[in-house]
């Protein structure tokens, strides 16, 4: 069974590699490993090792802190309460973001807006 950790990092790499439109095969050149390891750390299968976990960052643009993020969920916030806790490892969500982020800036802002007001966050 894959430990919490292995698979919280796993989901971020396949995060950041899809954030940025890489492919795992693209990714595994990058790095020098085949796109079956690349699969394996994504899902957690496999243990990312220290050095490896450096490589991947420099290949996707991140600091190696990156992949540790939200770890440690905290779940005393109201908000973040009503997202699912893997929201980034569904495809949809992803999609939804890397469009955000085309939109220029003036009009992301506005977007952005609309949405909290339509979702009562605001």
């Amino acid at each position: 069974m894959a430990h919490p950790v292995d698979v919280h990092v796993g989901k971020r790499i396949r995060q950041r590699r899809w954030l940025t439109g890489m492919t795992q095969q693209q990714l595994a050149q990058k790095v020098g490993i085949k796109f079956q390891q690349i699969q394996k750390y994504e899902t957690g299968a496999n243990r990312v090792s220290a050095s490896r976990l450096w490589d991947i960052a420099d290949a996707l643009d991140v600091p190696v802190s990156f992949f540790f993020e939200g770890i440690e969920a905290d779940d005393t916030n109201e908000a973040s309460a009503k997202v699912p806790a893997d929201i980034m490892g569904d495809k949809e969500a992803l999609d939804l973001v890397r469009s955000y982020y085309s939109i220029p800036e003036n009009q992301r802002r506005r977007l952005f807006e609309l949405a909290r007001v339509l979702s009562d966050v605001a």
